[in-house]
Parts: structure tokens; C-alpha cells; sequence
């Protein structure tokens, strides 16, 4: 694996080739079949499979992709996997021979060199053919799987320096051949995971591509073809013209920014990622020069796919979003990641971690670099958590139980132009819900003592980022506990004046003499009945807080989102009366003074 397979992942494939000239409605209505297919695709696999993270947290994602490996259509889901599973694809279709593709085939890959994400995000993906035999689309699902077979349970090495400390790398592995499962090859890939559920929800994956395929092919047979491959190429150069004419209404210019990482696992802080985004006519790019090459960090390489994908799911969401997310996208954008930095590594790099960081500061970097460009739509589609709070105990049969702590949390949704934070996650995780916390209670020996919004935990603005929760659980047994503690020196950044989020903070053995403050990383044995209290970042403001509506401030204060000393102290309200008694008013004159004044200074 090199960076040449990479640079040949990436480049633009051919329109597919066919001799119908297809109508605008006829396109659209195959179109809008593919997007129900992946829906469904993805509803099939969240039904069946066992797994809290797939069948509550929603972490999976559906796709089609062409018989030239462009991306025709992606389901509801996790954002940046829309934008990842092509180049899985694509992998296996460039050596479809060595792999002896044909009907009824079903395939894996997870290899991050090999064109994927982290090793936990599985791909299983089938082809699918037309009666003549030829080779028409595949479809994928990807979804993150609780195990990699690697040194530490749930596939996060703090301290890892090469991918197989991390689990087994699939660049592309025959499931199911001509309609018939590879008994042996199911059974070995279960050997090699320590996730309970981890056989239902491999087998949830495979049928939710297999009942994919049947609708496509019912496509195909109604429609033909080669009308399937003109409504590709159609959907395909619409999407492309339609980004193309909104980055056409953008000011031109170069316009860059920086943000950073706290620090890697071992402790080298200030991480660096630097974007600038070039907007000339109709053309965009972006360009990562710049971002960090120090070969010695750890933890904190994300693979190329990754990198790529989070790219464009920032970009994606700053456009009408009514323009369909596929390969038209890739192909309005020149995306530039420098071969040996920490967003295109080289080969063999560790890459779990590297899905939270720098990942999440790439898609921060594009949105900071086109705050001034696009307000309106100016939000991160990040989640700045360094890693959840994984803890994991093995029963008495020696099977393996871990609480990804996936479940409620209020973590990093920023304000943009005229609309407050809201919500309990961002946006770019997509129709990712998180579990309910009684639900791991009932899986998981551990319970949830609270998980309350801190308040002033949002970055105060004209408009105000939601405040960040704090999230305390008891472990009910001894259990091993993970943790990589970043954006604490840079949390989440606030847009065009606003402040930053509130840093996220995270304490194990609260209330006992062991109680300490998780500054880096750590990997301990929690002893039964220890405590976790993880503080999660509010989201950023957007514009200066003095020029908030003093009643939204009041309001907030009434709502405990804000407190009486920071309307003050950031938002320059007076406020009078009391907040117990609930006869809070502002006192406009005195407030007018205090924002002149902190206007002047």
C-alpha cells in the first residue's frame, strides 16, 4: 500500500458509458428509487443488528457507487462515511480480478491504506449486474463495528505507532461467493473479535446489502441498464454544476485558517492543522499544506479517505442542501492533502484515534477559513471529544462488555448567523441519535448518575453555541477505562467574533482519594463503584456577544444556560432583580454604558 494507490483512488473516473439520452424526470425518479434503497439498506441493517452503537446510535451509512467507483447516491447516516465508502469500493473494483468478482458476491474492507476509514468502520459492499453480466453499481454499508481484533478491546491504542497494533486491516475479503457464505472466513473473522454481537451484526451488514442488490436489479430490469448508467451520469453532472454555480456566487480569494489539536497521546502539544480555501470564478479548492508532518506523534493520523470525506462533508454543509450529495461534489473541488502530514499519512500509521483527531480539526479549519464567505451556513460539523469514555469488563464465560459511552451527552453544537446552538450533537453527525442511557444500563454494569447542561458551557455570541453536559457514571464491577483527553486548550471555535466553546474536562474516581483529573491520556482498572465525571465542550458563538438581544440574554439566564455573572461579564447586561424570585429586568441604561465601554476596550 503507498501513497501512489491513493493518488489513483482519488482521481476522477470516467462518466460511465451508455447510448441513452435520459430526461431530466426520468433521472430523477431513478434517482430518488437509489436514495430509497440506501434508506431502507440502512433501516435494514439498524433493525438487525444487535449492537447499541449500529442499532440505536445509528452509526451506519448505505451508498451506491458505479461501476467506476463514483458515488451515486448515500443514505441518511453518518456524514464524512457518505463521503468514504467509494474509495473502499473502488479498491476492490481495481482488483476485481484478483478478487473474482461476479453475481452474488459480497465483499469487506476496512483497510485505511486500502482506501478506508478507521479499522472499526466496516465496509461490506456486493456488485450488482444486469442480465448481459455486465457490471453496473455496487452497494455499500458501512457501520462501526464495537472490535478490531487488536491489542485493546474496542480497537483504541493510545500508544499505538502502526496499524496492526490497532486489529486486523481488510483491504477486500470475499464474504459471500455466488450467492453461497464463506463459512470459514465468517467463522475466522468472528475469532477475532471480542464484541459479543459482533457475528449478528457482520451477518445484519450482509443482509442489508443483499436485499439492496434485489431492489437494485428490480431497477434495472424496469428501467434497463443503460438508462440506470445515464441517470448516473446525469445526477452526477447536476450536483457538479449546481456547487459549482453556488461557489460562483462567493467572493473571490484565498482564505485561510489554523486550529489545533491540544496534544497526541504522548503528550507533543499543539498539534497543527492549516487549511486555505482558494475561490476563483466557479473553482474551489482546498489545500492542507501546512498541517503537521512531525513523524513522531501518536495517535493522531487520520487515513487519507477520512481526511478527504470530512472535507466535504464541512463543504456540503455551507450549500443549498437540497443539491444531491454524490460524486458531482468530488469533481466541483480540488482537494489538496500533502503525502506525509497527519491527514495522509504514510502507509502502516495508526488511524483509529485519528477519526476524532485531526479529522474533527479539518472540518473546523474549512469552516473557520469560510465564516466570512458564507455566514449562514458557518457551523463545524465536529464533535471536539477526544474519545468517549470506553470502560470494559469480560464476564465470567470471558465474553467482552463495553460501554462505548455513545449514549446522551450535549457535546459541540455551535451558533451560526441567526440561530442559536441547539440540539445535543452536531449536524455533521447526521442521523447519528446516541442510545438512550437506560438502555445501557440495562446492557452494561454501570449507571448514569446525571447528565445535566453546564451552564455558560456555550460559547457566548450574538448568537450562542448550546452548552456542553456533564455526563457522571458509576462502573458496578472493576472495569477497564480509556480515555484521550483533548480540546481542553482548544476547544471548539467560536465564528466572525464569537467565543470559543467551554473545554472539555474528565475526572475518574470522583469522590475517592483517587480521584484525578485526566490531563493527556490514561488506560486504567476502575475499581467497582468508581466514578466518572466527563465534562463535554458546549459549542462555539457566532458574531460578538455584546450585540446579543439583551432579552435573549435575560431569557437565557431565566433557562440557567447562561449565568447572571457572565450576561455581565461576556454579554454586558445589567440585569436587576433575582433569579430565584424570577423577576429578572434589564436595566438598559446601565447596560448601554457597559457595552460602550466594552466596546472601547
Amino acid at each position: 500500500m503507498t501513497f501512489a494507490l491513493r493518488r489513483q483512488l482519488a482521481r476522477k473516473p470516467a462518466p460511465l458509458p451508455t447510448s441513452v439520452e435520459i430526461d431530466p424526470v426520468t433521472a430523477d425518479i431513478i434517482r430518488g428509487a437509489f436514495e430509497t434503497i440506501c434508506f431502507e439498506a440502512a433501516t435494514h441493517l439498524g433493525r438487525a443488528a444487535s449492537s447499541p452503537i449500529i442499532n440505536q446510535s445509528n452509526e451506519r451509512n448505505a451508498a451506491i457507487v458505479d461501476a467506476h467507483g463514483r458515488l451515486a447516491m448515500g443514505a441518511i447516516g453518518t456524514p464524512h462515511l457518505t463521503f468514504v465508502s467509494q474509495l473502499t469500493v473502488r479498491y476492490g473494483l481495481m482488483y476485481r480480478q484478483d478478487y473474482d468478482w461476479g453475481p452474488g458476491d459480497v465483499f469487506l474492507g476496512n483497510d485505511p491504506d486500502a482506501g478506508g476509514g478507521h479499522l472499526p468502520d466496516y465496509n461490506v459492499y456486493a456488485p450488482v449486474y444486469d442480465g448481459d453480466g455486465e457490471l453496473v453499481t455496487c452497494i455499500a454499508l458501512q457501520a462501526h463495528q464495537g472490535d478490531t481484533g487488536g491489542k485493546d478491546p474496542g480497537g483504541f491504542t493510545l500508544e499505538a505507532t502502526d496499524i496492526f497494533t490497532e486489529g486486523l486491516a481488510i483491504p477486500c475479503l470475499k464474504l459471500v461467493h455466488r450467492g453461497e457464505t464463506r463459512r470459514d472466513v465468517i467463522a475466522t473473522l468472528v475469532r477475532n473479535n471480542r464484541f459479543a454481537t459482533f457475528s449478528g451484526d457482520l451477518a445484519a451488514m450482509i443482509g442489508a446489502v443483499q436485499k439492496g442488490v434485489a431492489s437494485i436489479e428490480k431497477l434495472i430490469t424496469r428501467y434497463g441498464s443503460d438508462a440506470i448508467r445515464a441517470a448516473i451520469n446525469h445526477s452526477i453532472d447536476q450536483t457538479e454544476r449546481q456547487f459549482r454555480t453556488e461557489v460562483n456566487r462567493w467572493p473571490d480569494g484565498t482564505y485561510p485558517a489554523t486550529v489545533f489539536i491540544d496534544h497526541d497521546t504522548a503528550g507533543t502539544k499543539d498539534v497543527k492543522v492549516h487549511v486555505e480555501v482558494t475561490v476563483e470564478g466557479d473553482n474551489l479548492s482546498v489545500d492542507l499544506t501546512g498541517t503537521d508532518d512531525r513523524q513522531h506523534l501518536t495517535g493522531v493520523w487520520n487515513t487519507f479517505a477520512n481526511s478527504r470525506g470530512y472535507v466535504m462533508a464541512q463543504l456540503a454543509s455551507m450549500i443549498d442542501p437540497s443539491i444531491v450529495k454524490n460524486e458531482g461534489l468530488f469533481n466541483a473541488v480540488e482537494i489538496v492533502i500533502p503525502e506525509g502530514c497527519i491527514a495522509n499519512p504514510p502507509p502502516n500509521k495508526p488511524a483509529a484515534l485519528g477519526s476524532f483527531h485531526p479529522a474533527c480539526e479539518i472540518t473546523e479549519a474549512v469552516c473557520v477559513a469560510l465564516s466570512g464567505v458564507v455566514p449562514e451556513r458557518a457551523q463545524p460539523q465536529v464533535y471536539k471529544i477526544g474519545m468517549p469514555n470506553a470502560v470494559i469488563a469480560f464476564d465470567e464465560t470471558g465474553r467482552m462488555v463495553m460501554d462505548q459511552g455513545v449514549d446522551s451527552r450535549s457535546m459541540d453544537v455551535s451558533a451560526v448567523k441567526g440561530i442559536d446552538g441547539w440540539g445535543s450533537c452536531p449536524s455533521s453527525l447526521g442521523n447519528l441519535l446516541l442510545s438512550q442511557a437506560e438502555d445501557a444500563e440495562s446492557r452494561f454494569p454501570v449507571l448514569n448518575i446525571s447528565r445535566e447542561l453546564t451552564t455558560d458551557g456555550g460559547g457566548a455570541g450574538t448568537w450562542r453555541g448550546m452548552p456542553g453536559s456533564l455526563n457522571v457514571k458509576q462502573v458496578l464491577q472493576p472495569m477497564m477505562a480509556t480515555a484521550w483527553m483533548v480540546s481542553h486548550d482548544h476547544p471548539i471555535s467560536g465564528m466572525r467574533g464569537g467565543d470559543p466553546g467551554s473545554p472539555y474536562l474528565n475526572h475518574f474516581e470522583v469522590g475517592s482519594e483517587n480521584e484525578r483529573r485526566i490531563h493527556l491520556a490514561e488506560q486504567a482498572m476502575l475499581p467497582a463503584g468508581a466514578t466518572i465525571a466527563y465534562q463535554h465542550g458546549g459549542g462555539g458563538g457566532f458574531g460578538p456577544a455584546i450585540e446579543r438581544d439583551p432579552e435573549a440574554v435575560k431569557e437565557d439566564v431565566l433557562d440557567e444556560l447562561v449565568s447572571l455573572d457572565a450576561a455581565r461579564e461576556r454579554y454586558g447586561v445589567v440585569l436587576t432583580g433575582s433569579l430565584d424570585d424570577y423577576d429578572l429586568a434589564i436595566d438598559h441604561q446601565a447596560t448601554e454604558q457597559l457595552r460602550k465601554e466594552m466596546a472601547a476596550a
